[in-house]
């Protein structure tokens, strides 16, 4: 007879991502937002939501890391999918939208690391990670410049969206997003390897006029 252990499994796993989707939602409009309002959402009673989060503080750090953790995953999926330079531009929409749901959850946040939590610890060096994989596969494509670092584009992402503060300009982020894929693009060489501790490729000197000659005196 076949354990009834697995599908138990399958059903704890289930129940704890429609818990994560459903906490992010609402913490996204409410940082005070019902457990129990949440656990209706999801389906599920609140003691099912409290084996798997035992505090709000829980429930709220891990909601804001399973958003983290989707949001790296997507860099290697959307390589496959996609020539590098498309991969990084999606990469960068799903990076808004990830900063926007972090926007939202910042009160919720707040209360976590009053509480003594880190939901922050090592979030900048798993996203620096997938988006050095983005980097590497477009420079080695010869799509992708090779002399910029997945933190200068990550703070570039990050001071945008910090200057916009609103999901309202979501729009804006997306237009200055092109922009900067547009500048990754610039200085691009087709068939260019990426290789540890090379040099930016140089880029043609700017052709000179030539000037014109002399004009030669009459011979006495």
């Amino acid at each position: 007879m076949r354990s009834p252990e697995p599908t138990r499994r399958k059903d704890a796993r289930r129940n704890r991502e429609r818990l994560l989707a459903e906490a992010v939602a609402a913490f996204t409009q409410d940082p005070e937002a019902s457990l129990d309002g949440i656990a209706r959402a999801a389906g599920v009673g609140i003691g099912t939501l409290y084996r798997h989060f035992p505090t709000r503080e829980a429930l709220v750090e891990a909601a804001y890391r399973a958003e983290l953790a989707k949001l790296c995953a997507s860099a290697e999926e959307l390589r496959r999918a996609h020539p590098p330079d498309v991969a990084l531009r999606r990469w960068m929409d799903r990076f808004l939208d990830y900063a926007i749901a972090k926007q939202g959850m910042a009160g919720a946040l707040r209360a976590v690391v009053a509480a003594g939590g880190n939901p922050f610890s090592e979030s900048r060096a798993h996203m620096t990670a997938a988006l050095t994989s983005l980097l590497r596969a477009g420079v080695e494509a010869g799509v992708l410049r090779d002399d910029v670092e997945a933190e200068d584009v990550l703070t570039g992402l990050g001071g945008m969206m910090f200057a916009l503060r609103a999901e309202d300009k979501r729009a804006q982020a997306g237009r200055l997003a092109d922009l900067l894929l547009d500048a990754l693009r610039f200085g691009a060489h087709a068939g260019a390897a990426s290789r540890p501790g090379s040099r930016p490729a140089s880029r043609p000197a700017p052709a000179r006029t030539p000037k014109p000659a002399a004009p030669r005196r009459p011979r006495r």
